[in-house]
């Protein structure tokens, strides 16, 4: 009765195993983040994430990914986003999301001491031709090191 038991919950479980492997977002490229050493973002910590884009003829919508703990003490944050594309040609430009109300409230998704962001910094975007792009996000805030950041990412999916 026993290796009855174990054997349907072996099998139980890889069956949930391998479903829950299969439900991904099928509309993301990209969604990956990266942690920053110690909560603490310095000029030179600058993140790489490659995209490689299949279809230059769809649309497609970027966000900056970020996570700070509740000690984070700005509303916002000033980031630098650099694309360079199979053409080797660079494009930089300087983003600010907005990370609580005036009154304090975080805009984020909080859980326990963290607040998770997801911010949109380009929509409807057509990439120039198919290949592999690079973005680097770096901090552009006057504080260095910045402090209580915890992780930046970003995620690029197919816009619907």
């Amino acid at each position: 009765m026993k290796r009855t038991l174990k054997k349907i919950f072996l099998a139980v479980s890889v069956i949930g195993m391998l479903s829950s492997a299969g439900c991904t977002d099928k509309n993301a490229v990209i969604d990956q983040n990266s942690e920053i050493p110690g909560h603490n973002w310095t000029y030179l910590n600058k993140f790489k994430f490659d995209v490689k884009i299949d279809d230059e003829k769809i649309p497609y919508n970027l966000y900056m990914n970020l996570r700070v703990t509740a000690d984070y003490k700005y509303s916002n944050i000033f980031a630098l986003i650099t694309q360079t594309g199979p053409d080797k040609k660079a494009e930089e430009r300087r983003y600010e999301l907005k990370l609580a109300n005036k009154d304090g409230e975080w805009l984020g998704k909080g859980s326990g001491n963290l607040y998770s962001f997801q911010s949109p910094f380009r929509t409807n975007y057509k990439f120039p031709a198919k290949g592999v792009y690079h973005f680097y996000i770096e901090q552009n805030m006057r504080d260095n090191p910045l402090r209580e950041v915890s992780d930046v990412g970003l995620r690029v999916e197919k816009a619907q």
